[in-house]
C-alpha cells in the first residue's frame, strides 16, 4: 500500500531549442515576402519539436503561410497585374 514514489521525469535536453524562431520566422517571411524561406523554416521549426516533443503547430503555418505566398504570387503573375496594381488603372 504504501509503495514509493516513481522517479521524477529526466530534465529536458541541454542546448538550444529554435523551435519557436523557426516558426516565427517561418510564419513572418512566408506571409510577407519569401514563400520558400517559409517552407523551409517551417521544415525546421517542426524538426525541433519532434526533437525536443514540442508542439509542432508554428512549423505548419508557416508551411502553409508559404505555400499560400507561392500560389498567390503565380496568381497575380499569371494576371500580368504584378507591375500594375488594379487601382492604379
Amino acid at each position: 500500500m504504501n509503495a514509493p514514489y516513481p522517479p521524477p521525469p529526466p530534465p529536458p535536453a541541454v542546448g538550444r531549442d529554435r523551435t519557436t524562431l523557426w516558426g516565427v520566422l517561418g510564419i513572418v517571411l512566408g506571409l510577407l515576402c519569401c514563400g520558400i524561406l517559409g517552407i523551409v523554416f517551417g521544415w525546421l521549426s517542426i524538426r525541433d519539436a519532434r526533437r525536443n516533443g514540442k508542439s509542432q503547430v508554428l512549423g505548419w503555418l508557416a508551411i502553409a503561410f508559404g505555400v499560400v505566398n507561392i500560389v498567390a504570387s503565380a496568381i497575380v503573375r499569371a494576371r500580368g497585374s504584378y507591375y500594375y496594381p488594379y487601382w492604379y488603372r
